[in-house]
């Protein structure tokens, strides 16, 4: 039914402790730091609103609440790529290390040693970032030969339920990138572009045991979410009680930020370790085959553009601090 162990993947989240811990600091922060900007900017809304009648006041309260969610919201955005970089990056580089039977430090320590780890592997929050967007767009790319695939079989009200299974597909795919960047980290890789490549590859020619992965998990991970979400609907309505006049949607929104917040922190990580075994275990032993390579580089512009950067990071572009550029053939995946 699925390649993963559950146990193994609690065993894996047990040992990165401090890891999760970390998660939940950045990310239950993140989500408080969402309430009280709002908060501030509808008290300010409703000081302001004050000087006017009561309709005049709900409205500026309104307006407030709005502005401060949407400048926190400006300000996570800028702070993507450091939290891909040492939160979600550091996170797999510690589970990897596990998986492979590695001494992990304690505490702080591991933090650290994971932020060495996807450092020497990937430079700068830039690169990765960059690597991450990429493999995106590939992996969207896969997923579509695969469709087409189903598409052509001959089952009766196929084309119907197709639509639904596209969603579904777009939805169980979101964690397979993180995925993709674990191989660089476990291969050791000079070159980060490369080593992505090898590794679309080689989930391309998985796709379908890999997908069958994820759709079980994303079934887990967001049936989980759900009733985490109802769960904090009441803590929500409280926040929104104690706000100055009234926010009928701030309930809801708030209740979706603690789920968010408990999502990222502890339920995707789980999905990630259960993943990671997949990847590593339908593709032990394998060789990127020739034809997906083939078919990556008619299918997808980005995975095309992954292989001129290859070059460039081979032939003396940018590359880890203090490691030398190794030359590589330009048919390297």
């Amino acid at each position: 039914m699925w390649d993963f162990d559950m146990g193994k993947a609690m065993g894996l989240m047990m040992r990165t402790l401090p890891f999760l811990v970390f998660r939940m600091a950045v990310y239950f922060g993140i989500a408080v730091a969402y309430v009280l900007v709002t908060g501030v900017g509808a008290g300010v809304g409703w000081g302001i609103g004050a000087f006017g009648e009561p309709d005049f006041q709900a409205t500026t309260t309104a307006y407030g609440g709005v502005i401060g969610f949407a400048l926190t919201a400006g300000v996570i955005y800028f702070l993507r790529e450091y939290i891909l970089y040492i939160v979600k990056a550091g996170h797999i580089a510690v589970m990897v290390e596990a998986l492979d039977g590695r001494a992990l430090p304690e505490g702080k320590g591991q933090i650290e040693y994971a932020k060495d780890v996807v450092q020497s592997r990937f430079s700068e929050a830039s690169v990765l970032f960059g690597v991450d967007q990429l493999v995106k767009g590939v992996v969207r790319a896969i997923t579509g030969l695969i469709q087409g695939i189903m598409t052509l079989l001959p089952i009766p009200g196929l084309n119907n339920i197709m639509g639904v299974v596209r969603a579904f597909l777009r939805v169980a795919v979101g964690l397979v990138d993180e995925v993709i960047l674990a191989h660089a980290i476990r291969t050791r890789s000079e070159n980060p572009w490369s080593s992505a490549r090898e590794a679309l590859v080689l989930y391309g020619q998985n796709a379908r045991p890999m997908l069958r992965n994820a759709a079980w998990l994303t079934l887990f991970v967001y049936a989980i979410s759900f009733v985490v979400f109802l769960v904090m609907l009441a803590p929500a309505a409280l926040v929104v009680w104690l706000l100055p006049g009234a926010w009928s949607a701030g309930g809801f929104v708030f209740a979706l930020l603690f789920a968010w917040a408990v999502k990222a922190a502890l339920i995707e990580p789980f999905a990630i370790a259960c993943l990671l075994q997949a990847f590593f275990k339908v593709t032990d032993g394998q060789e990127p085959n020739p034809e997906w390579q083939a078919k990556l580089e008619n299918a997808s512009a980005k995975f095309r553009e992954m292989g001129e950067k290859a070059v460039s990071w081979a032939t003396g572009g940018r590359r880890a601090p203090g490691t030398a550029a190794v030359p590589q053939p330009d048919t390297a995946v």
